[in-house]
Formats: structure tokens, C-alpha cells, sequence
């Protein structure tokens, strides 16, 4: 579903992500942890062109993402072909984003009509199956000021969802949440994970990544540093930078000789 190659972006002279390789299956649920300012959120921004890469390359379905391949060189897509790739690969942020002077089923609606030129009638049916589906079609007339901050992230996923995207990449999603709050967002998570939404996670979650991830990477100074299934990332690392990272934020040591605990 998304590959990734020799992926690297600079701001300035600091080079934030070095390399990176990385693929999504179809279906898949890849979870990415590492310390902060480790190149994590520019790596999902780099994936659907938010942010445009220094070098490598990102396939979606095969298809470059913003660049084209014309005899070895990499020409910049037409805007209104970034925004066509963009629609099927749907993000979710740290922070909300919602527009204030919209209610819930005004935002939710708002790209389907104007990006895709959905009727009305046809895109408010689908934002109340939505908002029913992250279990706030009874707040759809609620502006986002009267939402607590747990209701309004599952309204920036069901807005997400309403351009009806193949792949979903999620950017910290519950870091601005207290824990209660953060409940709400990752039980909407695991229900698409559960569905087979694929998936790619930046998160400081390590339960979610435990109990819901396929595959779990470990970045670290902007490169991908490890990978693996959760039990083994959890348990028996390889990297010693992994050992350290997972030590501080589960508070355990790491033996390897079984779980770690949370």
C-alpha cells in the first residue's frame, strides 16, 4: 500500500530524516515509536506530501506520490494530482483542527462536497454514519468548543474517514488528550484496525502498539532503527538505543527473557 525508499528531508542544514525504507501492507497496522524529535511526524508528512521529501522516493499503490519518474528524473506533480493522491490516503493530527465555526457534521462534510463534489444530501448521509461510527452522531450539532478534546479527535478521524481513504496515518492522535480522553481515541483506532483499515501509527501508546500493532518500528535521529512484531520489539530488542528508549518509558528493565511491563 505505501513503500518507502531512501527517504531523507532537511530543513536548513539539519537533516531530520536520513534514510528511511519502510513498506505498508495492505491491511497492515505499523505503529512508529521513538523519542521525540526523532523525524516521526515528518515522516508522515513526507508520506502524503505535506511535506516535499529532500530525496528517496514514496510509492502509494505503485504510484509515486507528488513526483513522476520521466527517464530517471523526478519532475513535481501538478498540485491537482497531489491533492487526487492525497484524498485516498487520509491523516489525523496532533492537535484537532477543526473548523470553530462549524458543527461537527459541518466539518465532517465539508471535503467531500468541495474536494469531491458530493451532493449535500449524499455527504451528510455519510458523515451521520461516521459520526455514528466514533459514537458522536448524538454531538453532530455541536460546534467544536463544546466538545470535550477526546469527542473532537474523533471527529478530525470521522472527517478523515469521509474522503473514504485507503490507508490512514495517524500523528500522535492522543497526545494533547489526558489519559480518559485518550481511551475514547484509541478504542475508534483498534475499531478500524479490527475493520482492516491499514494503518500507519506515530504514537507514544506503547499499549496500543502492543495489543493492536501488526509490526512496530523504532525510529531514532531519523532513521528507522528496528522492526519487527510487537513481541519481539517489546521483549527482546536488538538495538541497544531501543533497550534504552523502551526502559525509560515503560520503567522496566529489558532482559529478554520475558514481557516488559507497563
Amino acid at each position: 500500500m505505501l513503500r518507502v525508499e531512501g527517504l531523507r528531508k532537511s530543513f536548513g542544514g539539519r537533516e531530520v530524516l536520513r534514510g528511511i525504507d519502510l513498506a505498508v501492507a495492505p491491511g497492515e497496522v505499523v505503529v512508529i515509536i521513538g523519542p521525540s524529535g526523532c523525524g516521526k511526524s515528518t515522516l508522515l508528512r513526507c508520506l502524503n506530501h505535506l511535506e516535499q521529501p529532500t530525496a528517496g522516493r514514496v510509492w502509494f499503490r505503485e504510484e509515486l506520490v507528488g513526483s513522476r519518474d520521466e527517464g530517471g528524473r523526478l519532475l513535481p506533480r501538478p498540485e491537482a494530482e497531489v491533492d487526487r493522491q492525497r484524498a485516498r490516503i487520509g491523516m489525523v493530527f496532533q492537535r484537532f483542527n477543526l473548523f470553530p465555526h462549524m458543527t461537527a457534521l459541518g466539518n465532517v462534510i465539508e471535503a467531500p462536497i468541495r474536494v469531491k463534489g458530493m451532493a449535500r444530501e449524499q455527504a451528510e448521509a455519510l458523515a451521520l454514519r461516521l459520526l455514528g461510527r466514533v459514537g458522536l452522531l448524538d454531538r453532530k450539532d455541536e460546534y467544536p468548543a463544546r466538545l470535550s478534546g477526546g469527542q473532537q479527535q474523533r471527529v478530525a478521524i470521522a472527517r478523515a474517514l469521509a474522503m473514504e481513504p485507503e490507508v490512514m496515518l495517524f500523528d500522535e492522535p492522543t497526545s494533547a488528550l489526558d489519559p480518559e480522553l485518550a481511551d475514547e481515541v484509541l478504542q475508534v483506532m483498534q475499531d478500524l484496525a479490527r475493520e482492516g483499515m491499514t494503518m500507519l501509527v506515530v504514537t507514544h501508546e506503547m499499549g496500543f502498539a502492543r495489543e493492536v500493532a501488526h509490526r512496530v518500528g523504532v525510529m531514532d535521529a531519523g532513521l528507522v532503527i528496528e522492526q519487527g512484531p510487537p513481541s519481539l520489539i517489546f521483549t527482546t530488542p536488538t538495538q541497544p538505543r531501543t533497550r534504552e528508549f523502551l526502559r525509560k518509558v515503560l520503567h522496566t528493565r529489558l532482559e529478554g527473557t520475558g514481557p516488559a511491563e507497563t
